[in-house]
C-alpha cells in the first residue's frame, strides 16, 4: 500500500470536534492522550465527543497548525464513565437527544446508560419527556451507529483506511466487512475508490490466489476503466484478454469464463465493431449507441429552409459590414439548411465571423438560439466574440446532482431545452458522455451547430466525437482554410498553420508575437521560464504574471513538468509572508495569492457573484486565485473569474497550482501570453497536434523556450492520439439500417 513506513498508535478521549465533513468523513479532532491535548486529522467517519479512540497513523509537522497526528485507521470505543457518556449523548450523536434529555437519561442510568440504550431501550420511557416511540427511535439509531462502528473496526483490522471504510459502509451497510472478506476487490470499484494494487494486497493477506475469479473480474474491469481514462470507449476482446493476462500474471485463471460472467452481470457489454468483437463499459456503449441513433434521426429529419437564402446573407453582410469568403458563405448556407452541422477551421480563418452571421440569420427568423462551450473560459470567450450570453454545457443542461463524478442533468428527454438552435463551440473538447447528454436535451426539430478545430487534441474524456462525426462525411461539415489578411500578420497564426501542415515554424523573427529562446539545458529552460514570468514580460509589456501569462507544459513530470515549474513559479511569484495565509495538504502548500486550477468536476460546490447571484458547480480546468485562507473555519476562498467559492480544506485534492498547466488542461482556453518550455525531456509527448494546440492557446504573444530540435521533432511526429471508439461504426450501421428499412 501507499505508506510503507512504521505507523504509531495513540489512544485517548475525544475532547472536541474542530471540523467535520459528513460527506467525506474528514474530521479534525482534539484528543486527550494521557493528559496531553493532541490534534488528529483524517477520514475517520462519525466520531463524537466523549468517545475513546485508538488511532493508527503518524505525527506530521504543519507550517500553520504545528504538530498534528494524521490518522489512517481509527478504532472507537464507547465511553464508560457517566461524565463521558453525557458528553457523548449531548454532542448530537443520536437524533432527538440533546443536552437536556442526555442529562436526564444519565442521571437515571449512570454508567449503564449505553448498555440500557442498546439492550433495553424501552426502559428509557422512565425518563421524563421520552415517549415509547422516542425510546424505540433512540434504540434504533444507537443500533445503526453501533453497526457502523463495528464495520469500521472490522475493516480497520484488514488495514483498510477510514475513508474507504466509510464508503464501503455506505454501499454495503452492516454487511460491509463480510462483503469485503468474500471479495476484497469490491473496494476498487468506482464508488469506493481504493486502487486495484491496494485491494490486491488485502486479498493476498486474506489468502486469495492470483487466479481467483473475483481477482480476474476486478482485473478485467480495472483494465477497462484505465483505458477509458486514456480516451478509449472500448477495447477489442482479444486485446483486453491479452492485456489483463499480462497484468494479473495468473496462469491458472479462466479469463474467458470470468469475462462471460461480467457480460451476464451487465458490468461489461460485448458488441461487434467493424467485424471485431469489442468490450465496453456499459456507459460508453450506451452513449455511443444513442449518439448514432439520434444523429441519424437528425440527418434524416426535414429542415425548414428559408426562402432566398442568398438575399438573406447579403443583408447580413451589409448589417455586419463584412463580405464573406466563398467557404464562409457555404458555412452560413449549410447552417441554415441542415439540422446538424459542423464548422471547423484553424486560427484566423474566420470561424467567428461566420458564426456571428449564422446567429444573426437565425435571430432574424425569430428562432431561439442558445450558445454553450465545454469550459467556463471557452464560454466566456464565446460571449465576448458573439456579444451574446454563452453558458458552459453543464450549466446549459442544468446539473442537479452527481454521483461518482457522473453528472445528472435536469435537461433531458423529459425536460428538453427551450431552443430552436443550439450552438456549441470548442466541440473537440466534448466527450461521448457529455455529447450524449446534450443530444438527449435537444427537443425534436432543434438544430445543432458545432464549432471547433479538428486539428486540436481530442477530449480529455473518452471518445473522439468531432473526428468520428466527420469520418465518411457523416455530418455536413465546412472546414475554413483561408487565413485572412489581418490574421496573417500574426506569426502565431501563420506558424500554427505551418505546424498543422507539417512544416517547421519560423522561429528566428524577433519583431513579432512569436519568439523562440534557445537554451542548452532543461535547467536553463526552467530558469528562463521563471525569469520571463517574473521580470522580462511584465517589464516589457506591463502585464500581470497572474492574469496575463500562462506557462504550458507537455507533461507533469521532470524539470520542465507542471509539478516542478509550479513549485518554482510559486516561490518566485508568491513567496511566503507573515500576512499571507497558508495551508499544506498532501504535501502541497496553498497560499493566499496562488493561482489554482480545479482538476475534477464538482457539481455541488456553491459559488456567489458580486451581484448576489449564486449557483452550483466548478469544473475541470477552471482557473482561479486564492484570496483568503481561514484556519478557524478550515476553508479557502477562491475567485474564479467573477465567481467566489469557499473550499473546505478536505476538498483540496480537487485543486492544483496553475502557474503552469499541461497543454491538455489548456484546451478551450485562450491566454494573452503563453510560454511553452520544450526540451528533450518529454519525448513521448512530442507530437504535432499537441504543439499546434499549445500555439493556438496564445492570443497576443507566444514564447517557446528550449531546443530547436524538440520543436522539429514535434512537427515531424504526426502521431495522432489513436483511440478505440465505436461512434463512427455505429453511425455507419445506423444510417445503413435507415436506408434499408427506415425508422
Amino acid at each position: 500500500m501507499e505508506n510503507k513506513q512504521v505507523l504509531e498508535i495513540i489512544e485517548g478521549t475525544v475532547e472536541g470536534i474542530v471540523f467535520q465533513n459528513e460527506q467525506t468523513g474528514y474530521i479534525v479532532l482534539e484528543i486527550d492522550v494521557a493528559g496531553t491535548l493532541v490534534t488528529a486529522v483524517g477520514e475517520l467517519g462519525e466520531v463524537y465527543e466523549g468517545e475513546q479512540v485508538r488511532l493508527t497513523g503518524k505525527f506530521v509537522s504543519h507550517q500553520t497548525y504545528g504538530t498534528q497526528f494524521k490518522a489512517e485507521f481509527c478504532e472507537r470505543s464507547l465511553p464508560s464513565g457517566a461524565n463521558d457518556i453525557f458528553r457523548y449523548l449531548s454532542s448530537g450523536v443520536i437524533k432527538g437527544v440533546g443536552a437536556k434529555t442526555a442529562s436526564a437519561i444519565v442521571a437515571l442510568f449512570g454508567d449503564k446508560t449505553l448498555e440500557i440504550i442498546e439492550k433495553e431501550p424501552e426502559r428509557l420511557k422512565a425518563v421524563r419527556g421520552v415517549s415509547e416511540a422516542k425510546a424505540a427511535q433512540i434504540g434504533r439509531e444507537f443500533t445503526r451507529i453501533f453497526g457502523a462502528r463495528t464495520v469500521m473496526k472490522d475493516l480497520a483490522a484488514l488495514q483498510i483506511g477510514a475513508g474507504e471504510s466509510i464508503r464501503a459502509y455506505k454501499k454495503f451497510g452492516e454487511r460491509a466487512a463480510e462483503r469485503v472478506r468474500q471479495d476484497p476487490y469490491v473496494l476498487c470499484g468506482e464508488d469506493i475508490g481504493l486502487s486495484f494494487e491496494a485491494a490486491d494486497e488485502i486479498a493476498e493477506r486474506l489468502g486469495f490466489s492470483k487466479g481467483s475469479p473475483c481477482r480476474v473480474r476486478a482485473g478485467l474491469l480495472h483494465v477497462m476503466r484505465h483505458n477509458a481514462g486514456n480516451g478509449h470507449t472500448y477495447l477489442p476482446k482479444s486485446k483486453l484478454l491479452s492485456i489483463t493476462t499480462a497484468f494479473l500474471n495468473a496462469d491458472d485463471a479462466d479469463f474467458e469464463a470470468e469475462l462471460d460472467w461480467l457480460f451476464g452481470s451487465n458490468l461489461l457489454v460485448e458488441d461487434e465493431v467493424d467485424g471485431t468483437l469489442a468490450v465496453f463499459l456499459p456507459v460508453y456503449h450506451s452513449c455511443e449507441s444513442y449518439i448514432a441513433y439520434r444523429v441519424t434521426n437528425m440527418l434524416q429529419a426535414k429542415t425548414e429552409i428559408p426562402e432566398d437564402i442568398d438575399k438573406l446573407i447579403e443583408q447580413t453582410e451589409k448589417e455586419l459590414s463584412i463580405s464573406y469568403a466563398r467557404l464562409q458563405k457555404s458555412a452560413v448556407k449549410q447552417a441554415l439548411t441542415q439540422n446538424i452541422f459542423i464548422l471547423t477551421g484553424g486560427p484566423g480563418t474566420g470561424k467567428t465571423t461566420a458564426l456571428n452571421g449564422i446567429i444573426s440569420l437565425f435571430e432574424r427568423q425569430s428562432l431561439r438560439v442558445l450558445l454553450a462551450a465545454p469550459t467556463g473560459r471557452a464560454a466566456q470567450r464565446m460571449s465576448e466574440v458573439t456579444g451574446r450570453e454563452a453558458k458552459t454545457v453543464h450549466r446549459l443542461l442544468e446539473v442537479a446532482y452527481s454521483e461518482n463524478d457522473m453528472p445528472r442533468f435536469q435537461r433531458n428527454e423529459e425536460n428538453p431545452l427551450k431552443a430552436d438552435v443550439v450552438i456549441i463551440d470548442e466541440i473537440s473538447m466534448v466527450d461521448v458522455v457529455l455529447f450524449s447528454s446534450l443530444l438527449k436535451a435537444l427537443p425534436q426539430g432543434c438544430r445543432l451547430i458545432m464549432v471547433g478545430d479538428s486539428d486540436q487534441l481530442p477530449s480529455v474524456g473518452a471518445g473522439r466525437v468531432l473526428k468520428d462525426l466527420c469520418i465518411d462525411d457523416f455530418v455536413p461539415t465546412v472546414k475554413l482554410t483561408e487565413v485572412f489578411r489581418q490574421a496573417a500578420q500574426s506569426a502565431i497564426v501563420t506558424n500554427a498553420h505551418l505546424i498543422v501542415r507539417g512544416d517547421l515554424p519560423e522561429l528566428h523573427h524577433k519583431d513579432n508575437d512569436f519568439f523562440f529562446l534557445k537554451r542548452e539545458s532543461a535547467e536553463k529552460v526552467a530558469d528562463t521560464v521563471v525569469d520571463l514570468c517574473v521580470r522580462r514580460l511584465p517589464k516589457s509589456y506591463g502585464v500581470s504574471p497572474l492574469k496575463d501569462i500562462q506557462v504550458l507544459c507537455p507533461g507533469r513530470k521532470g524539470e520542465l513538468g507542471t509539478y516542478e515549474l509550479n513549485r518554482r513559479l510559486q516561490a518566485a511569484l508568491n513567496p511566503p509572508e507573515r500576512t499571507k495565509g497558508e495551508h499544506t495538504f498532501a504535501g502541497v502548500t496553498f497560499r493566499s495569492g496562488d493561482r489554482v486550477m480545479q482538476i475534477k468536476n464538482n457539481y455541488d460546490i456553491v459559488w456567489v457573484k458580486p451581484n448576489g447571484e449564486n449557483g452550483l458547480g466548478v469544473y475541470n480546468g477552471d482557473i482561479g486565485v486564492i484570496t483568503a485562507i481561514d484556519k478557524l473555519s478550515s476553508t479557502l476562498k477562491i475567485v474564479f473569474d467573477d465567481r467566489e467559492v469557499l473550499y473546505p480544506f478536505d476538498l483540496l485534492y480537487e485543486l492544483e497550482h496553475a502557474y503552469a498547466v499541461t497543454v491538455h488542461k489548456s484546451q478551450g482556453s485562450e491566454y494573452p501570453m503563453v510560454i511553452l518550455p520544450l526540451f528533450k525531456y518529454f519525448d513521448k509527448l512530442y507530437y504535432r497536434n499537441l504543439l499546434y494546440t499549445a500555439v493556438t492557446r496564445a492570443k497576443d504573444l507566444l514564447a517557446i523556450v528550449g531546443d530547436e530540435a524538440a520543436v522539429s521533432k514535434m512537427v515531424q511526429n504526426n502521431r495522432k492520439i489513436e483511440r478505440y471508439t465505436a461512434l463512427a461504426p455505429f453511425l455507419r450501421k445506423s444510417l445503413e439500417e435507415y436506408e434499408t428499412i427506415g425508422f
